[in-house]
């Protein structure tokens, strides 16, 4: 099992996953960061759990978004998109499920 270190809002974590993915985990952790900045950014102090809330929150709007236009797609309404598209966001959509997920266990 593999072993990676993220920081995310200045705090070091230690996250266990498949080998071979670290840098998926790394790259998720960035967007977690980022959306972390994002709420920084707004002004207004915030607990360590209240910020991975709202970054939480941010993450499944966004997964929220993402499944309106998978079902959009496979209704079959027009709008031009690439077939595969809405596996590749539904597979999407299912990562920021489970990082949710995730949050909402270490908070």
């Amino acid at each position: 099992m593999g072993q990676v270190t993220v920081r995310v809002n200045g705090y070091s974590h230690t996250i266990g996953c498949k080998d071979g993915e670290e840098g998926h985990v790394l790259a998720l952790a960035q967007q977690i960061e980022e959306k972390v900045r994002l709420i920084r950014g707004m002004g207004g102090q915030f607990s360590e759990a209240r910020m991975l809330l709202h970054v939480a929150l941010l993450l499944a709007d966004e997964g929220g978004d993402l499944r309106v236009e998978i079902d959009r797609l496979r209704s079959g309404q027009p709008g031009g998109a690439d077939p595969q598209l809405a596996d590749r966001l539904a597979r999407i959509a299912e990562r920021i499920e489970g990082l949710a997920q995730t949050l909402d266990r270490n908070t």
